[in-house]
């Protein structure tokens, strides 16, 4: 009884300190998160480094993580300032009454006046859906202003999520894989299991950071290229929203381009609002609809409805990182109740025979 009684104790108390260690984690989640990430997806180049240089942990994990920086955080941080720079100048243009979002929207309903009647046959008011669309777009713009003057006024904060993100990152890369049987030790699950769960999670982050941001890319570049062959004002800044919302599965960059294509055949542009909208269905959407499900759903072995829904899910619980987390999570789900399903079938055969 009181070897029982110090056993429950002792679980007892590692499950409370565990939960602590969790909460004093949260605030570093971000760094923490992309810094697992980053040890994933650049984890075959470095496996390339050790067959070629031997097994040299810190000189491996080093260059890897040098070739992390160049190709991926320093272009990011990049992009990310341009886009808070271009998001700046255009609330700034905003307030100055240089862009009047409304009266953009006003001139498309005085040039298609069968929008307005239709969304009359279902009691939608032309008027509320203005407003509505003039709020998120100030909104958005507000909210690209604040982020650049945030960094600004929070660089020490910025800079310490990096730095945390590359440090950790670097002894992910050196001890992954010491970290990795650790925790397949300590965890209650059965090495098979965890073996497999552990693979399934790299599978899936892999699969999902890689495709969609590079999804991403394409989008984005393709619908800048074409803004700004079409002298359409902010190519970068729309570049970036289209990448930004190309990680919506199935809508993404048709959020943007859509709109301006309507615009410009509102205006009169009807030569460039057709070949914006040629471009955009056959180039921008081909993208997406060929490329998500080779590298995202192939990879996570899910099927695309799924990806789609964990995606959304995951954006709404996780905000930015959900486009990974959700997908994740929906992958971890099936693959426990793939586990579940397979042994307790084998299970249920054992006992009839």
């Amino acid at each position: 009884m009181y070897a029982k009684l110090e056993t429950r104790t002792f679980l007892a108390m590692l499950v409370g300190v565990s939960l602590a260690f969790v909460l004093l984690m949260k605030p570093f989640f971000g760094p923490i998160f992309w810094a697992i990430a980053i040890a994933l997806i650049f984890h075959p180049f470095q496996m390339f480094l050790v067959r070629r240089l031997g097994d040299r942990p810190n000189v491996n994990a080093l260059i890897t993580l040098t070739v992390c920086m160049l190709i991926v955080v320093i272009p990011v941080l990049v992009l990310v300032t341009s886009l808070a720079a271009e998001g700046l100048g255009i609330y700034q243009q905003i307030q100055d009454g240089e862009i009047k979002p409304g009266e953009y929207i006003d001139q498309v309903n005085q040039s298609f006046p069968a929008i307005q009647s239709l969304l009359a046959q279902f009691d939608v008011s032309f008027s509320e859906i203005r407003d509505r669309v003039v709020s998120v777009f100030v909104g958005g713009s507000q909210f690209l202003a604040k982020q650049a003057l945030g960094i600004g006024q929070n660089t020490f904060q910025f800079f310490l999520g990096l730095g945390l993100m590359v440090y950790l990152a670097f002894f992910l890369l050196r001890d992954g894989r010491k970290l990795v049987e650790l925790l397949i030790r300590a965890l209650p699950l059965g090495d098979e299991r965890e073996r497999l769960l552990f693979a399934k999670f790299a599978e899936v982050t892999r699969a999902t950071v890689k495709g969609n941001l590079l999804i991403a890319i394409i989008q984005g570049a393709l619908g800048g290229i074409i803004f700004w062959i079409l002298g359409i004002g902010g190519a970068l800044l729309w570049g970036v929203v289209m990448a930004i919302f190309s990680l919506l599965p199935a809508v993404g960059a048709a959020l943007v381009w859509v709109p301006a294509a309507i615009y410009l055949a509102a205006v009169g542009d009807v030569f460039e609002s057709i070949v914006l909208t040629i471009f955009g269905v056959v180039v921008i959407g081909l993208a997406d609809n060929v490329l998500r499900p080779i590298l995202v759903g192939r990879d996570t072995k899910l099927p695309d409805y799924i990806v789609l829904l964990s995606t959304l899910g995951g954006l709404a619980m996780f905000g930015i990182n959900g486009f990974v987390m959700g997908p994740l999570v929906a992958a971890l789900f099936m693959a426990f109740w793939g586990i579940f399903i397979r042994e307790f079938s084998e299970e249920s055969q054992r006992s009839r025979l």
